[in-house]
């Protein structure tokens, strides 16, 4: 890969360390840092205030030791960022629609809130630290990491499910502020040699203002928990414990799922297995 005189300069105004060209690789390796966020105020130590991007200039990155930072842009697509970051990677408040080309590996955190997002597809699927999606246009999870190792955010979105959540989240798993009328395809038990463990959310779970009570989606939560059930199984549980004006909403959907597996022959205690 030649770099040009703008895309030299473009390198050596954000880098904080060195960067290379591989050799192997053609793309541009990075020891250090590399922040290329926009700050309007230019105060801070990393603060870049001249110019708000839209693109990396041409360059194509590949390892960042440190953290890459291009948040607060005009960024319209992650085409060239890095393919592997060491620490952290923030592209929050841009233009954002896709994640394509965004980092396969990231050791800590990845933050893409505040941009307009229809879909998670291109994500990391495992980060060692955060990741946050909210404050986007997502409908689906579908893309998400598999693995979270700290929080989880996916708040202020238009969620009907969460259908592709991650399998496992070390902190806090944040759903608030959605569409929610399930809590289908949310994780709540991995087992291990038989043994429920529960590595999916196993500290705080938020999902208040949806169109479901918050009380109602707490307790079928417990439900799925406590009796080591999916969703469905547990929303049949609780028939009749329910207020009434949820009940409303949800008992359609849990009819029409009952009536599918009666016309397949499948009962819900044979497809999902006992409970004590």
């Amino acid at each position: 890969m030649e770099l040009n005189k703008e895309q030299i300069e473009f390198l050596n105004k954000y880098t904080y360390g060195a960067w290379t060209i591989n050799k192997k690789t053609g793309l541009v390796d990075i020891k250090g840092n590399f922040y290329c966020h926009y700050n309007i105020k230019g105060e801070g130590p990393f603060s870049q205030s001249e110019e708000k991007l839209t693109n990396f200039k041409g360059v194509k990155f590949g390892v960042v030791t440190g953290i890459f930072d291009c948040s607060n842009n005009s960024l319209t697509s992650l085409v060239g960022a890095p393919q592997e970051v060491g620490v952290s990677f923030f592209c929050t408040n841009n233009s954002l629609t896709s994640l394509e080309g965004a980092p396969q590996e990231v050791g800590e955190d990845f933050y893409c809130s505040n941009n307009s997002l229809t879909s998670l597809v291109g994500a990391p699927q495992e980060v060692g630290g955060d990741f946050d999606c909210s404050d986007n246009k997502l409908t689906s999870l579908e893309g998400a990491p598999q693995e979270v190792g700290e929080d989880f955010y996916c708040s202020d979105n238009k969620l009907t499910s969460l259908e592709g959540a991650p399998l496992e989240v070390g902190g806090i798993f944040d759903c608030s502020n959605n569409s929610l009328t399930s809590l289908e395809g949310a994780p709540p038990w991995v087992g291990e040699d038989g043994e429920a463990l529960d590595c999916s959310i196993n500290k705080y779970f938020y999902c208040s203002d949806n169109p479901i009570s918050e009380e109602t989606l707490d307790l079928v939560w417990e439900t799925m928990q406590e009796k080591n059930v999916n969703y469905w199984f547990a929303l049949s549980l609780l028939r009749g414990k329910i207020k009434s004006e949820d009940w409303e909403k949800l008992s359609k959907e849990l009819d029409d799922r009952l009536s599918k597996d009666s016309q397949k022959g499948i009962s819900m205690l044979g497809r999902f297995g006992h409970f004590d």
